[in-house]
């Protein structure tokens, strides 16, 4: 069980103790933390005075198209869209509801590894739960995991700045998938360099996936799943590959984008009114418990991501369940009374 946290200092004490790396993930609470000199609070309040269009803003100067990433994006939605129009049409759904037992696991491979896992060290797995995220992590098709974890821990230190790979304050657009068809701000790549991924290249898993990242991609993202629609279903190819691949992989990306995007600017700050990420219960819909994001980016060593034991928050239960059976273990926790004296304090000030 956590220690009782009094004050700030018992709970860094608390993170630290339990293998949580607290200064270079997340330094939102400036009585916390300081980062590079600055009161994170102040960089926020700067930011956020900045800001321009809420929606269009998605250069930093010139603009800096990766053509390459806008062709493939604009040719994945065009099959996603013939893909919907297939599906319609055919009116045949046991391959897309595969696909979705697929999107499931990709989602824990996203949720429950890459971020919780691998990105926060929020809690530690064995190796059987780490080869089975890592292929789930596949199954998403959202770069390799220290890719992943390394965009993410940037994101984490430097949230809302030049600095962060998908700043919110460059619109809504840029913070959902723009990031993704434009060269990264200098910032990122200079200021990223500070973050520590030594940690990431440690695990075998990792680096056995970083090295076979393609074909493991496209066999368990596409060729997996539409093989077998085919043989448990005995549908076509084309129409298993569209239903049960393209459908599937499309949203899932939509979906884990909403989290840079709705839960940085729709909903309520309870934990830190300082910072953009929001509670958005509905982006935990589709990100399986990740639109709690506001307390996320508050304690975000908490393997939870949000206060609630009970919620909508399907990643938590795959933990738990883990847990339960020895694959799953060192689950950090926020202390619940230290939560509730925060929200106190931050209703407190609101009202005056």
């Amino acid at each position: 069980m956590p220690p009782s946290t009094k004050n700030h200092l018992e709970l860094r004490e608390y993170a630290n103790s339990h293998g949580t790396d607290v200064s270079p993930v997340n330094r939102h609470d400036k009585k916390l933390v300081k980062s590079e000199g600055r009161k994170t609070g102040d960089v926020q309040s700067n930011a956020l005075d900045k800001r321009s269009s809420p929606f269009i803003y998605v250069k930093y100067g010139d603009w800096s198209v990766v053509w390459r990433n806008v062709i493939i994006f604009t040719i994945l939605h065009l099959l996603y869209f013939y893909a919907v129009y297939l599906l319609l049409k055919e009116g045949r759904y046991k391959p897309w509801l595969l696909g979705w037992w697929f999107a499931l696991w990709g989602g824990m491979g996203i949720t429950a590894g890459a971020h919780r896992l691998w990105s926060h060290k929020s809690y530690k797995a064995r190796l059987p739960l780490r080869i089975f995220l890592m292929l789930g992590q596949c199954i998403a098709g959202q770069n390799d995991l220290y890719t992943w974890c390394r965009d993410h821990r940037v994101h984490h230190k430097f949230s809302e700045t030049d600095a962060d790979p998908h700043n919110s304050l460059r619109g809504y657009f840029f913070a959902h998938m723009g990031w993704l068809l434009m060269k990264k701000h200098p910032d990122v790549m200079t200021k990223g360099k500070q973050v520590e991924l030594h940690d990431l290249l440690a695990d075998p898993v990792i680096r056995f996936q970083r090295k076979f990242y393609i074909p493991l991609f496209l066999m368990f993202a596409f060729i997996f799943p539409t093989a077998l629609s085919v043989y448990l279903f005995n549908e076509t190819w084309k129409f298993a590959f569209f239903s049960a691949g393209i459908l599937r992989y499309v949203t899932s990306l939509h979906c884990t984008w909403f989290v840079n995007s709705t839960a940085h600017m729709f909903g309520g700050r309870p934990y830190n009114e300082k910072i953009n990420p929001r509670e958005n219960v509905w982006v935990s819909f589709g990100a399986f418990g990740e639109g709690y994001h506001n307390y996320h980016h508050t304690f975000p060593w908490d393997y939870a991501t949000s206060e609630f034991s009970f919620g909508v928050n399907v990643s938590k239960l795959f933990i738990d369940a883990m847990a339960f059976i020895g694959q799953a273990y060192d689950l950090k926790r926020v202390p619940k009374h230290y939560v509730v004296d925060r929200k106190h304090k931050i209703s407190a000030k609101s009202e005056h």
